[in-house]
Order: structure tokens, then sequence, then C-alpha cells
């Protein structure tokens, strides 16, 4: 049995779960982003006050891409319980989350994944995955134009565009027949699976050296 306390402050909507054996039964979330910072440890001591009786067996945090605020806050939170509890860290690729969340929750199963996290004007932070969810195209920040479409079209005839970047190509091409879809509600249970998985194959990040994934440099002032 293992019970994981899933941490998600990347994007909008700010999930704090835990699950067992990758089946959430404990859920809050925030969809104010600016006061996700305020709401993660309020929500993550309600969560562990109510356990009956147990301890959780590991922290899963989504490291990246998305909010730079967001994810250092999640990341902060994360391994800050690790160190205290002395449990192990697992962290998730957001965009390999909204891929799992869109092909185990639809009818489409012959479909390439291709999530899209609003990077600002035209730019999204994008990832191109099989039916399978094997990675085509690693992670990535690109401007989205018809050479890009054409590109990722190119490596199927039927591409699913999600998450909050796809909405830009409904903007730019609004008579083309792109295939986009909202798996948003499935985040969470998605986000346990994989920390699960990652749990049961023992795939643990080191305290030490995991930071948030950005995929653009981030510049402080």
């Amino acid at each position: 049995m293992s019970l994981i306390l899933n941490i998600d402050t990347s994007e909008q909507i700010a999930t704090v779960s835990i699950a067992e054996n990758g089946l959430i039964f404990a859920l809050q979330k925030n969809e104010t982003q600016n006061k996700h910072a305020a709401f993660l440890h309020t929500a993550i001591k309600s969560l562990l006050d109510n356990l009956p009786n147990q301890k959780i067996n590991a922290v899963a945090v989504v490291a990246g891409p998305g909010s730079y605020t967001g994810l250092r806050v999640g990341m902060s939170a994360a391994k800050g319980l690790c160190y205290a509890l002395n449990l192990p860290l697992i962290t998730i690729n957001s965009l390999a989350m909204i891929g799992h969340a869109a092909v185990k929750h639809s009818t489409e199963k012959d479909a390439y994944l291709c999530p899209m996290i609003d990077a600002r004007r035209m730019e999204v932070f994008t990832a191109l995955y099989s039916p399978s969810l094997k990675e085509i195209i690693a992670p990535k920040a690109e401007i989205i134009n018809e050479g890009f479409l054409n590109y990722i079209m190119n490596f199927a005839n039927k591409v699913f565009f999600m998450g909050t970047g796809a909405i830009k190509i409904s903007k730019i091409f609004p008579n083309s027949k792109y295939h986009i879809t909202d798996p948003t509600e499935h985040f969470p249970s998605s986000m346990a699976m994989l920390s699960y998985s990652n749990f049961y194959e023992r795939k643990f990040a080191s305290l030490a050296l995991s930071e948030p994934f950005y995929i653009k440099d981030f510049y402080g002032k």
C-alpha cells in the first residue's frame, strides 16, 4: 500500500490530494492563481490532519513547465516536507500529466497528444506523445504558427491539442479542423496515477538537486 501526497501549483488551478495506490480519497483545490501560496500549506495541513492514523509514504509535485512562481511554491513545499518527514520525493512533468489525462479519459485511442501550456504572447510549452504516451518530441518552448503546426501534423493524421495554450491554435486558425480537447478535470487523478507508478518503480528525485523545470531560463530581479 502507498499513501502519496500530490501537489500541483503549476497552473491556474492548484490541487493538493492524498491518493492510495493511485486513487484519490481526499482533495482540495484553489482556483485563484495568485493565492496558491496561501492556500497550499493550509490545504496540506488539513489533509494530513485528517488521515486516520496513517502516514504518507511519499510526496509528489508537478515540477513544470508552468507558472514560474507556482512551480517554486510547489517545489519548496514538497522538498520541505520530504526533508522534515524523511520521505522520498517524486517529480511529475506537467506536459506528460496533461497527455496522460487526455488519453486515459478519451474514447479516441489512436490520436497523438500535443499538450500545450500558455507561455504568454504566442508562445507555449509543448511536447508530443504517441497514443501509448511514448515521448516523440521532448518538452520545449515553441511559437504557435503554421510552420510549427504543419511540423506536428507530419507525425500523425490525428493529433489532439490540449491545455491552456491550445486555445491559441483556434484563435490563429479559426477555420482549421484541429482537434482540441480539455482534460483539466482529470489532472488530479492522472497525477495520482503517475505518482503511484513512480513510487512503485522507485523512481525518486534527488532532494538536493531537484528544482523546477522551467524550460526557459528564469530571470529574477
